[in-house]
């Protein structure tokens, strides 16, 4: 059988807690990079107005639904070659890789001409400030037309992932990071020979810099040593490839665009309260990036190990594995819950805002932390799922959380007219669904392997 080898790894044999660490370290520090140019651009736009950030809060739902697309199909073709490879189907695996390079130019393309067609009736009925929602046309246009960048450059960081190779990513990340950060002001201020463009340059920033990290991926894809490189030599489409990759990845995606779909819900209800909701709403969501981006960080390390353990069928491997990747992601986010419960008025701060702002943030952040410090071991359990193949309950629990309980009972707790009591709906469904998870994790965990044990000692 072919050993999955990259970079001296072996997902195998190798000792679980370093292993995760090795590949999850990239992926940690790519994801925190991310946050961190996230937030730099909310604190450039934070000093051309107050309204330029809300319209960022608008816009920021339609920028999640490309990330959901991406991370999706990147989720199902990380957990689809992590298993072929466990099982030694090798020629899958590279034809697994090309399919989703396709899939990104279409998706690319098709975005485009959403966003050059549809930008403004999408953002129109957000706000009825004429001013943000001119930012908000602005910056979704821009995003949507030059999507093809973002496809091609979280999709194709997943191949590599899929075969344990997450340095590469992290080079990726990091390059389009800086890109971005050095662009941000002198595009959105008009700093030397650049004009003045506000929203617009931050877009641009943002588009510049995911073509950079793009074209790096794709570079070390097609001509560095890798276990599985494309070659598209007697390609054809197969759609049972599809099906494997979107069995895992379509809710993984679903489950992004549901996020969208709540930013959006949380938009519209807690501007009935007090428009300058709507950019706490962006800050806050800027901000817990920093916490859970590196969670995300660790499950690209976690899918590989857990995948490639569960078609190599080595049950006592797959034990270990979430039993770490439980207790890591626990003490990010519980430092997370530290960070915003100890420190809310300097992370306000970051953003130069005005006193009444400020003062609505504080208690977004500190009441909305209250559930931080479950939220890493039930990303970990969501995506134990996901590397067994099984994409129906993250996708289940997902909906459960954003849609069927932090929805209705934001909703309900703006009823009392009181901005503050709408935060506690986070902390709510954070809790009720983690149970949930919990028991639909230990019956199914426990199934596979009880059933691998069965099958390994037939053999």
């Amino acid at each position: 059988m072919k050993k999955a080898i990259t970079r001296n790894y072996n997902l195998g044999t190798d000792p679980i807690l370093p292993l995760i660490f090795k590949l999850s370290i990239p992926g940690i520090i790519s994801m925190s990079v991310q946050a961190f140019y996230n937030v730099v651009d909310s604190f450039f736009v934070a000093r051309v107005s107050e309204e330029a950030l809300a319209a960022l809060s608008i816009a920021f739902p339609f920028h999640i639904v490309l990330i959901a697309i991406a991370v999706g199909t990147g989720i199902g073709t990380n957990s689809l070659i992590s298993r072929q490879l466990g099982s030694g189907d090798h020629k899958r695996a590279v034809l697994t890789a090309e399919h989703v390079l396709v899939i990104a130019g279409i998706y690319g393309a098709v975005m485009a001409l959403v966003g050059f067609f549809f930008a403004g009736p999408l953002v129109a009925g957000f706000s009825e400030n004429p001013e943000i929602i001119a930012y908000a046309t602005e910056y979704v246009q821009v995003i949507l037309i030059g999507s093809t960048a973002l496809f091609f450059s979280l999709i194709t960081s997943d191949i590599l992932r899929g075969q344990g190779n997450t340095f590469a990513p992290m080079m990726a990340m990091l390059v389009g990071a800086v890109v971005n950060i050095l662009l941000d002001p002198f595009l959105i201020f008009g700093i030397g020979f650049f004009p003045r463009m506000e929203v617009l340059g931050a877009a641009l920033a943002t588009v510049f810099s995911k073509t950079v990290s793009a074209l790096f991926i794709l570079w070390i894809m097609f001509k560095g040593k890798n276990e599985v490189q494309p070659r598209f030599q007697n390609f054809s489409f197969d759609f049972y490839i599809l099906k494997k990759i979107y069995q895992v990845g379509f809710p993984a995606m679903t489950m992004q665009i549901l996020a969208s779909v709540m930013l959006s819900g949380m938009n519209l209800i807690v501007a009935n309260l007090n428009e300058l909701a709507l950019a706490v709403n962006g800050v806050y969501f800027r901000l817990q990036s920093f916490v859970f981006m590196p969670v995300f960080g660790v499950t690209q390390g976690f899918i590989p190990i857990m995948g490639y353990n569960y078609g190599h069928k080595n049950a006592d491997r797959m034990i270990e594995t979430l039993k770490y990747g439980v207790l890591i992601t626990f003490f990010i986010t519980g430092g997370g819950f530290l960070l915003f419960q100890l420190f809310p008025y300097q992370l306000m701060g970051i953003f130069d805002s005005s006193d009444e702002l400020t003062e609505i943030g504080v208690a977004a952040l500190r009441t909305i932390s209250i559930g931080f410090p479950v939220i890493g071991p039930a990303i970990i359990g969501s995506t134990t799922f996901q590397a067994l193949g099984k994409g129906l309950p993250s996708l289940t629990l997902s909906f459960m959380r954003q849609i069927l309980l932090l929805l209705p009972f934001a909703y309900f707790l703006s009823l009392t007219g009181d901005l503050n009591n709408v935060w506690f709906a986070f902390p709510l469904s954070e809790g009720i669904t983690f149970i949930f998870m919990v028991v639909w994790l230990n019956i199914t965990f426990r199934s596979e392997i009880k059933k691998i044990r069965r099958d390994t000692t037939r053999d």
